[in-house]
């Protein structure tokens, strides 16, 4: 588990007397990624003349990784809370994930249903089977006029899309 393991061997290591400064550069790397997103969403937002204090922003997917109801270890809870930073209206939506798990550990109050022709920006944060499925024109439909589309797992193609990873 590439989130986990890192941590674990890097114990090992230490325990050993080995120094893993590279294996720790890389978590910090990865850790750092919700900024990053975030950043360049608003950018891209910025660009279009999409005002961000109150933008309303739509993530999906919340668990650990795709097709999955785990959320141990998501990075997606901190995205959230990054573009709440930014003083914006996030809905999170994660049909997979447990409601009352996700309030309980992260805080975050999952949606039920999408809204369509609501959002400033949105982000696919997991790669869910059923976001596959939706395509760039539901994902649209989803939208206002103006709006920013950011896809995190690469299910949408680069021409789709206002940003990627």
């Amino acid at each position: 588990c590439i989130g986990v393991d890192p941590y674990y061997l890097t114990h090992k290591a230490s325990e050993v007397g080995y120094n893993p400064e590279i294996i720790l550069a890389g978590r910090r790397l990865n850790d750092s990624m919700v900024y990053y997103v975030a950043d360049e969403v608003v950018k891209l937002m910025t660009k279009k003349r999409i005002n961000v204090v109150e933008a309303n922003v739509l993530v999906m997917g919340l668990a650990f990784k795709e097709n999955c109801t785990d959320l141990r270890n998501t990075k997606v809870a901190d995205l959230v809370q990054q573009f709440k930073v930014f003083n914006c209206n996030v809905d999170v939506y994660d049909s997979l994930v447990d409601k009352q798990k996700a309030q309980n550990e992260y805080g975050i109050t999952l949606i039920n249903n999408l809204k369509l022709n609501h959002y400033d920006a949105v982000i696919l944060a997991v790669a869910h089977g059923q976001f596959v499925n939706m395509g760039v024109e539901k994902l649209k439909n989803l939208c206002k006029d103006k709006h920013v589309i950011y896809d995190t797992t690469y299910i949408l193609s680069e021409n789709e899309v206002d940003g990627r990873l």
